[in-house]
């Protein structure tokens, strides 16, 4: 496999080799020539440069670059979508939707503008609010769902003006690094370059003094860590980190209506998404007959190969990770937890672990508290819907939360209780581009998508012009 890394518009192939896995086999299956610190330099110098046109490039023309580039993303669907799912694991099926969810990201994206906001207006003076481009983002992806993470940095870099020296994660380099060979015939050189390489190169990128901002998706504690480098020279910061979401499911709801929309939001890429349901407290009223279809599910999921036609869900993503996802389920089982389906790891090659259910815990475990970050979900029962919504809130994350109700009364009073950046009613996990998203608390800084989202990669500059004189404070 020949991909390369993308410097200043050409192909970039020295390099110590870094190696990537099939979670599905836990092989590897191919190699890519990682970045040391003189190509990141390289790549930083051709972003600083060439920021100095791109951003006075007009918003009608640098839209049409992004227009031009989502149809080259939905024209590649079939080899970018074969290689996430050789590299990351998920199946095929959703690997192809992932592709033409960013492509269709792109282009509602590129139709927002971002216009000057008038103050004030009067006889003393005239004041505008601008926006203006920051200059160089590095943008530190994370491997759970490359395209979109690539896709979204790029997305606010580039249409905001800025310049982009994007890593992608060393365990799903590969659609990456497509997407920069894409980019090589769209963009003017040294707007979109793309280094792959180990965790060493993201340290370097959050402290290097050409970034003028730094955009992060990953764990708390690495977030930390950018944040602090960061801190150095003031670099602004994006941080989309850890989020442990909670859904309230009120019983009032149709167990048989929403029961499948619960499991998938919790499921889907095995667990693998920030936004996932990862705890659920559900009334007492409907607890065991929600319990039992989710269980049904789990139990009848069709784990495998994301290759496999029939795969619904795929394997975790990385050795590492799946040590600490059978952590988890060893922790869940020592402080007592009922598993009404999986709590297990299956035998075959790769990373696959059983769909689990896990009851009869609560705050102060270990899989309530924390983030498995795979295909373990605790259920969790509670009586009233103020205990429900203490509980929820009682975590130091705060990315989503959803609550589930037919209700309308009800659903006001819980989405005026839950803290979570993202509320969700009678649904979960559903981005859209168009809308404002990140966390609060432990869940990160700033916000991505939307208007605001592209306001966070600008600099807000103030423009006063007096229309009377003003008294100087200095008498001669």
């Amino acid at each position: 496999m020949s991909l390369r890394n993308t410097i200043d518009g050409a192909p970039c192939a020295h390099g110590a080799p870094v190696a990537v896995v099939n979670p599905a086999t836990g092989m590897p299956f191919a190699e890519v020539a990682g970045a040391g610190k003189a190509d990141l330099d390289r790549a930083f110098s051709a972003a600083s440069i060439s920021f100095g046109q791109w951003r006075h490039t007009p918003w009608a023309d640098r839209t049409a670059l992004l227009r031009k580039f989502a149809d080259a993303v939905a024209a590649d669907e079939e080899a970018l979508a074969t290689l996430v799912t050789l590299e990351q694991g998920r199946p095929l099926a959703f690997a192809r939707a992932e592709v033409r969810r960013n492509a269709e990201a792109i282009r509602q994206m590129a139709q927002l503008v971002v216009q000057p906001a008038v103050l004030k207006d009067d006889d003393r003076s005239h004041a505008v609010l601008h926006y203006r481009p920051l200059g160089v983002v590095a943008a530190i992806a994370p491997w759970n769902v490359p395209v979109t993470m690539a896709v979204g940095k790029l997305l606010h870099a580039l249409h905001a003006g800025n310049t982009l020296v994007l890593k992608p994660s060393p365990y799903t380099p590969l659609a990456t690094l497509r997407l920069g060979e894409i980019g090589r015939g769209i963009f003017p050189p040294g707007v979109f370059n793309v280094v792959a390489g180990g965790n060493e190169l993201g340290q370097w990128m959050s402290e290097h003094p050409a970034a003028a901002k730094v955009t992060f998706t990953g764990s708390t504690a690495t977030g930390r860590k950018v944040a602090q480098s960061a801190a150095n020279d003031f670099k602004r910061v994006t941080l989309e980190l850890g989020g442990n979401d909670a859904a309230l499911v009120l019983d009032d709801v149709d167990v048989d209506a929403v029961a499948a929309r619960i499991f998938g939001a919790a499921f889907v890429n095995s667990g693998q998404i920030c936004m996932a349901i990862k705890r659920l407290y559900v009334q007492e009223g409907v607890y065991d007959p929600l319990v039992e279809r989710l269980a049904t599910f789990a139990r009848n999921a069709r784990v495998g190969n994301g290759l496999a036609p029939q795969t619904q869900l795929g394997p975790v993503q990385n050795e590492a990770q799946f040590r600490i996802v059978q952590e988890f389920i060893a922790s869940a089982r020592a402080d007592g937890a009922d598993f009404a389906a999986g709590g297990h790891v299956l035998d075959r090659p790769g990373y696959f672990v059983a769909p689990t259910i896990a009851l009869g815990l609560g705050e102060g475990s270990r899989l309530v508290d924390g983030e498995p970050f795979g295909p373990v979900l605790p259920v969790m029962r509670f009586r009233t819907v103020e205990e429900g919504i203490a509980r929820a809130n009682a975590t130091p994350y705060g990315l989503g939360a959803s609550v589930w109700s037919d209700d309308a009364q009800r659903i006001e009073r819980v989405i005026a209780g839950l803290q979570a950046g993202t509320l969700w009613v009678n649904d979960h996990a559903a981005p859209d581009p168009m809308v404002p998203f990140g966390g609060i608390k432990q869940s990160g800084l700033g916000r991505e998508s939307g208007l605001l989202g592209l306001k966070h990669f600008m600099e807000p500059v103030s423009v006063i012009t007096p229309r009377m004189p003003r008294a100087s404070w200095f008498v001669p």
